[in-house]
């Protein structure tokens, strides 16, 4: 399963389940995300059960960032894993915290000022699909939670692949394709449940409708796979959590 616009519909692509055009998609991506940005801690705590907690502390702990590295959170949304990326670079290292979306990045800014992280950390809107960094920069680069959002997710494994330093590793933690026993639970769960979770505490249904559709949308784990390694990531490996709900993906740059 691939985002990728087929040649006869160029100029369209996905959102969510809607058929809709390259450009109006950045648009309203863009608008999920400054309609849930204030809420977005709370929501991830209550959609997860808290577990989202546990996939970043295991992709986190499994990333190999030491200090002195130079790396990139994309999609950084409110900087949980900026944050500790922080710590773990040191003073001597630096951490990019980006995202497309400017509400997300302020609130990160916010949240991370305000709990001290300051000195070894910068913040960046960008697109992910051309980065503007320089070539062979980072030593890291994660995006956890956001690649599904992308329009050209091509495009943007190329450019975090053009970022990247030789030896330097790419992760990405994204929901993915649950096993099959799961899969009518966690359909009852994400289209009933999570709308209705939404609009109690973010008055908000359609946002997080559209975030379980965009779900259902993503390249399951072995096509992920193959997009990284067709991008020029090799040692392009993958492991489930929660019984393949969140699927964290790696690869390196030779």
């Amino acid at each position: 399963m691939s985002d990728k616009p087929s040649a006869s519909t160029a100029e369209t692509t996905h959102f969510g389940y809607e058929e809709v055009d390259l450009k109006e998609k950045v648009h309203r991506v863009a608008s999920v995300f400054d309609s849930v940005a204030k809420h977005y801690d709370i929501m991830n705590d209550v959609m997860s059960m808290g577990v989202h907690r546990l996939w970043k502390k295991i992709a986190l702990d499994t990333s190999g960032v030491r200090a002195g590295h130079k790396v990139l959170d994309l999609a950084s949304g409110t900087g949980d894993l900026a944050a500790r990326f922080s710590k773990m670079v040191g003073a001597q290292g630096e951490v990019v915290a980006s995202d497309i979306n400017a509400n997300m990045l302020k609130v990160g800014r916010e949240r991370l000022t305000d709990r001290g992280v300051v000195g070894n950390i910068e913040y960046v809107q960008a697109n992910a699909e051309a980065l503007p960094f320089p070539d062979n920069y980072f030593n890291f680069a994660s995006i956890a939670f956001g690649l599904r959002n992308v329009t050209d997710k091509e495009a943007a494994l190329a450019s975090l692949y053009r970022v990247l330093k030789p030896g330097g590793r790419l992760m990405v933690l994204e929901f993915s394709k649950p096993m099959e026993a799961l899969k009518p639970i966690y359909d009852t769960y994400s289209f009933k449940l999570l709308p209705l979770m939404g609009k109690l505490i973010a008055n908000d249904a359609e946002s997080y409708r559209y975030l379980a559709e965009s779900i259902r949308m993503h390249p399951d784990q072995e096509t992920l796979k193959g997009m990284m390694a067709d991008a020029g990531f090799e040692r392009c490996e993958f492991m489930n959590m929660s019984g393949g709900i969140v699927a964290l993906h790696k690869g390196y740059k030779f």
